[in-house]
């Protein structure tokens, strides 16, 4: 079965299904690529011959966005710093007394405008919902920043995607995969950057404010 046969036999449904999941489970807090799934999917809605629509793909992410942040509010609410603990020990890569630390650091002093403009950074947004929960940022304030980051989040990523592609598929028409192809690097490539940049910033914090790391890592 050639790429392009493998691709039209995949239900429309299904790829709709797979970007709210993924990004509702990462944006719960577990460490999931939900942001390659979301341009990966934009990618399948520009090309024309499958029937993946750029909009429901764009209302899938927002939705599992939304969704996923709401439970994780839930969860860090009502199970409180336990929740840390618990992520820090269960992944530990992603989720080092440093990077809570950080992460608590920058909730705490910019509150729902880190809401908002988290859902654009990879740390942030995973914890987004659960360290919002823990430090009892109101509901009612949550909510709406959580909404329009996560809809701002999905709709620019995959519109971003989906017009880039639909420009690939038409000018390189034998060669569209590998333009699409292209794309898909170039935003892990993207990711990768970005991922290293809030790492120097997670660094920077550690070594300047030794004492949160430490509080941190007393906890358990």
């Amino acid at each position: 079965m050639s790429l392009d046969q493998l691709l039209l036999s995949i239900p429309p449904l299904a790829v709709y299904l797979v970007v709210a999941l993924v990004v509702m489970v990462e944006s719960m807090g577990v460490p999931l690529p939900g942001e390659v799934t979301l341009v990966t999917a934009a990618i399948l809605s520009s090309h024309h011959q499958l029937d993946v629509s750029h909009l429901w793909v764009a209302v899938a992410g927002t939705a599992g966005a939304v969704v996923g942040d709401s439970i994780g509010y839930g969860v860090g609410h009502h199970v409180g710093r336990r929740l840390l603990v618990w992520l820090r020990h269960r992944f530990s890569r992603h989720f080092g007394a440093k990077e809570i630390a950080y992460a608590e650091a920058v909730f705490t002093r910019h509150g729902v405008w880190a809401v908002f403009f988290g859902r654009f950074v990879a740390l942030l947004r995973i914890f987004a919902g659960p360290l919002s929960g823990v430090l009892r940022l109101p509901y009612h304030r949550f909510l709406p920043a959580n909404a329009l980051g996560g809809a701002t989040w999905a709709f620019a990523t995959t519109y971003g995607v989906y017009v880039l592609g639909t420009v690939a598929e038409k000018w390189l028409k034998t060669f569209a995969w590998a333009g699409l192809a292209a794309f898909v690097v170039g935003s892990l490539l993207a990711s990768t950057l970005l991922g290293r940049r809030v790492r120097r910033a997670v660094d920077h914090f550690a070594e300047h404010h030794p004492k949160a790391v430490a509080a941190v890592e007393a906890e358990g």
